[in-house]
């Protein structure tokens, strides 16, 4: 009887104490030391000149900190950095996943998207050859662009020079130099 009173008791007490013993208190400081550390030995590796051991350190830490935008924010900046747009892309997309509302990566995206829509545009038309959806959807970007940039034409076009207006012709301008009118009201002394 004593055998049946004790066992649940102590079984509480084991469950207590494994719960108590989990470290949850301690984990959330190795975290964000390990991604400063993370952080810092890419910095390091930068400054050293060495972009691949750098872009090492942000995707292990990326790896381990999945929920964390700062190493996809980190590694797009290198890629963009590094005129990789598409790479730089990617990881601004991820880094807009775990953070929608990051000014950084946006604009990253943005940029790296335009400047390889312009480079491909721009091998396009060298090539000679848009045409058809191509062009018309080159002209509805255009169009985009334009309302976003707040203006109606990309390149500005000089204004033309004002139009000064022909003086009109009239039969005493035709006739001569007028006389100036005398002091008399005879409407004849014009003509004589």
């Amino acid at each position: 009887m004593m055998f049946t009173r004790l066992m649940p008791a102590m079984a509480c007490v084991a469950l207590l104490s494994a719960c108590a013993s989990t470290g949850d208190s301690a984990a959330g400081m190795p975290k964000a030391a390990t991604m400063a550390a993370s952080v810092a030995a890419a910095d390091a590796a930068i400054a050293a000149g060495q972009p691949d051991k750098a872009y090492a350190h942000l995707k292990s830490a990326s790896q381990a900190f999945p929920a964390d935008k700062t190493p996809w924010v980190r590694m797009a900046q290198m890629r963009f950095d590094s005129k990789e747009y598409g790479q730089a892309i990617v990881d601004a997309h991820e880094a807009l996943e775990r953070d929608p509302d990051d000014t950084l990566a946006h604009s990253i995206a943005a940029v790296s998207g335009l400047r390889v829509s312009s480079k491909a545009l721009g091998e396009l038309t060298r090539k000679n050859k848009i045409n058809g959806d191509v062009k018309s959807e080159a002209q509805d970007l255009a169009k985009l662009l334009r309302t976003s940039l707040g203006q109606d034409d990309l390149v500005p076009t000089k204004p033309k020079a004002p139009v000064k207006p022909r003086a009109p012709a009239t039969a005493t301008a035709s006739a001569g130099p007028a006389k100036s009118p005398s002091s008399s009201n005879d409407p004849f002394d014009a003509l004589k």
